[in-house]
């Protein structure tokens, strides 16, 4: 069963920014079952038929279902608030 997630941003520092890795809010999943989707591959395409694929990490946060996931390539700034597709 596929997921669905929102691209909240990329993963940052203070200094440093990230542009492979961002920052995932899944819609309508507790932690523990964002917790189990760990390993599994997510994808990105934007409106011009480029596909980005990539894994999530792991989650982020104690409280909220955030995951982290990093792609094979850089995300454009246009991904943010896009919608992306978690598989098996």
């Amino acid at each position: 069963m596929p997921f669905r997630a929102v691209i909240l941003g990329y993963r940052r520092g203070t200094n440093t920014q990230y542009p492979r890795q961002v920052i995932l809010k899944v819609e309508g999943v507790s932690l523990k079952v964002a917790r189990g989707l760990a390993g599994r591959r997510v994808v990105y395409r934007d409106r011009y038929g480029n596909v980005y694929r990539g894994r999530i990490l792991r989650t982020h946060g104690a409280r909220n279902p955030l995951l982290i996931a990093r792609f094979d390539r850089p995300l454009p700034g246009q991904a943010i608030g896009g919608l992306a597709e978690i598989t098996d």
